[in-house]
């Protein structure tokens, strides 16, 4: 069985290099700094428009925790409609209570709205108070799969615990190792091989400096976050290809 490799991206360029360099499947989201938000209409049509592969779409309405309020439970409910109307093939989501159990409730109502896409609960595991819990219960809502780094800040880290939710998982769910964009092909190799897993998720992303020639330095868009302005990170299609060579 060949390993599913996702990509992360926020872009439509960023789309068009990760299949270009041979991926699976993208999950589209904007604001990665913040790891990840719902990305516009626009963005999502269009890298629909211009990609054949998966496209997964994450809803998260805001960066920070995942105890979402009602209204911000409203604003993912119409997201995810959107989100089957512009062509997704799934939808990447996940709500906490304030105990750090899984929200089975509103969760399983957002999995019968998304249907028949499929539903990934992303990383907002790694904050669950007990792993093994918050699997059977995903389990139990029929999602398809979840993204975890192992509840550590890497998925070399948390290796461990991600080869024992592969075991517990038992093929009722995929469990799919989150890496950063700068493991090496041992790396990747060692992650799936200990594991076990089936499918991998990264950016494979570099550093693209801007086009600007006038660069105001007293002013940031960010105010005292301070991201990066005069450059960004996109998708390369040569380092997708190196992740496939790894896996396969």
């Amino acid at each position: 069985m060949s390993i599913v490799l996702e990509i992360c991206i926020d872009s439509v360029e960023s789309a068009i290099a990760a299949q270009e360099g041979g991926a699976n499947r993208v999950e589209l989201c904007a604001n990665l700094l913040e790891g990840g938000t719902t990305p516009s209409a626009g963005t999502i049509a269009l890298a629909r428009k211009h990609i054949e592969i998966d496209l997964n779409v994450i809803i998260r309405p805001r960066g920070g925790d995942f105890l979402v309020s009602e209204i911000e439970f409203e604003v993912m409910k119409y997201d995810i409609e959107q989100a089957k109307q512009l062509g997704a093939n799934g939808v990447v989501i996940g709500l906490l209570n304030a105990d750090g159990s899984v929200d089975a409730a509103r969760t399983a109502a957002l999995v019968k709205l998304a249907r028949p896409l499929s539903v990934t609960f992303h990383r907002a595991f790694d904050m669950a108070r007990d792993p093994y819990e918050a699997l059977e219960t995903l389990i139990s809502l029929g999602i398809d799969r979840v993204l975890t780094t192992g509840q550590e800040s890497s998925a070399l880290e948390g290796l461990d615990l991600i080869t024992e939710l592969v075991r517990q998982a038992a093929n009722r769910i995929i469990i799919m190792p989150g890496l950063s964009s700068g493991v090496s092909e041992q790396t990747v190799r060692k992650i799936v091989s200990q594991s076990g897993a089936r499918e991998i998720h990264t950016t494979a992303s570099v550093s693209l400096d801007s086009g600007m020639t006038f660069r105001n330095p007293r002013s940031f868009m960010g105010g005292e976050l301070r991201p990066p302005e005069f450059a960004r990170m996109v998708t390369d299609a040569r380092r997708v290809s190196e992740f496939v060579k790894a896996i396969r």
